[in-house]
């Protein structure tokens, strides 16, 4: 018995934001104040610490459960299933559908429900819900998923992360640059007639002691303001502190459960972050066994997507598996691994097995 990605889709926005595009933006500091330096400094520095150059916005009239929906639909048709067959929707994100030109966050009803009404899925017996657990959302989903599966309670799941960010950042904070939208969604599924295959271990933990806020909602830093709307905020340098540290470890344990050799990895999906992040990550993880970091074993779409939060691994998982990503492919065999860190503060990993 195997539990297996079957299929994936995902949804890359076309409106395209450069770094140039922010060149007129009065960023502020936390305090109100201007920063001393020109915008073409800060920018120069946002690229050479988070690797963005661009990253894409949906559409005014496309909110995050359409995304999902765009991503779900060729998730469907690459697993090549019935879609009156899929036991469980579960839909990743952190915000719901916020319309363009508003704050509100809207998520009744859930996402899920609205993707299986806009797919047409009939079956009552397909049950949808949302979870929020942070950028590592997607990956808890699976693990879910998988674990509907073993129980014997479901046989096909339908695992999507969505997110519209673009939507929930303040103008003037200088973070507004990371933020990006898209979807990607996975079929996972029981193949009884493959064996030793699919999800082989995964880790899930959550930090609640001083990380509890690293990530949060907050006031614009334009002070003279008199808006009560909150926006997304980060600790940043707290997050990458708390990250370098604890992904690795995350992954280490992981793969130990496994019983599989880290020589055997040849793919490492991290959340799409921040690339110096991700790039530390994967160094302190091959360290933890004495190891230099192989070459192309980090696959990365951030530089043109940006961080879009709980899509960034689905999207990025659909573009390697379909050859869409330059330098990157995968074949029947390799071992890789999954892993996240974000909001809670989560962090999360799976083994698995092509």
């Amino acid at each position: 018995m195997s539990i297996k990605i079957t299929g994936t889709g995902s949804y890359i926005p076309l409106l395209t934001k450069k770094n140039s595009d922010f060149l007129n933006t009065n960023f502020l500091n936390a305090d109100g104040t201007a920063f001393k330096v020109s915008n073409e400094v800060i920018i120069k520095k946002f690229k050479s610490i988070t690797g963005i150059e661009e990253r894409r916005y949906a559409k005014n009239h496309h909110n995050t459960s359409d995304l999902a929906f765009f991503a779900a639909e060729k998730a469907i048709k690459d697993a090549e299933i019935d879609q009156e067959t899929i036991d469980y929707i579960i839909v990743a994100h952190n915000f719901g559908d916020i319309k363009h030109e508003t704050k509100q966050s809207d998520s009744l009803p859930s996402l899920a429900s609205r993707v299986k009404f806009n797919l047409g899925i009939k079956n009552p017996n397909c049950v949808c819900y949302d979870i929020i657990f942070g950028c590592p959302g997607w990956i808890e989903g699976v693990i879910q998923a998988y674990a509907f599966i073993k129980a014997g309670i479901a046989k096909k799941c339908l695992v999507i992360g969505a997110e519209t960010l673009s939507r929930t950042y303040d103008i003037r904070d200088r973070d507004s640059m990371i933020y990006a939208d898209g979807a990607g969604a996975s079929i996972v599924e029981f193949k009884n007639e493959v064996k030793n295959s699919g999800i082989l271990s995964h880790k899930s933990c959550t930090f609640t002691d001083k990380e509890t806020f690293y990530l949060f909602f907050g006031k614009s830093y334009d002070l003279k303001s008199n808006s009560k709307t909150k926006y997304i905020k980060m600790h940043g340098r707290k997050v990458y502190e708390f990250a370098i540290v604890q992904v690795p470890q995350a992954l280490k344990e992981c793969l130990e459960l496994s019983n599989h050799s880290i020589q055997d990895v040849k793919k490492v999906f991290l959340h799409q972050a921040n690339e110096k992040m991700d790039e530390a990550i994967v160094d302190r993880f091959y360290k933890l066994y004495d190891l230099e970091t192989p070459r192309g074993v980090l696959p990365m779409s951030i530089n043109k997507l940006g961080n879009s939060s709980v899509a960034t691994i689905p999207t990025l998982f659909d573009l390697v598996k379909k050859l869409k990503l330059k330098d990157h492919s995968l074949k029947k065999g390799d071992i890789i691994m999954f892993g996240s860190v974000g909001a809670g503060m989560n962090i999360n990993a799976i083994t698995y097995k092509i």
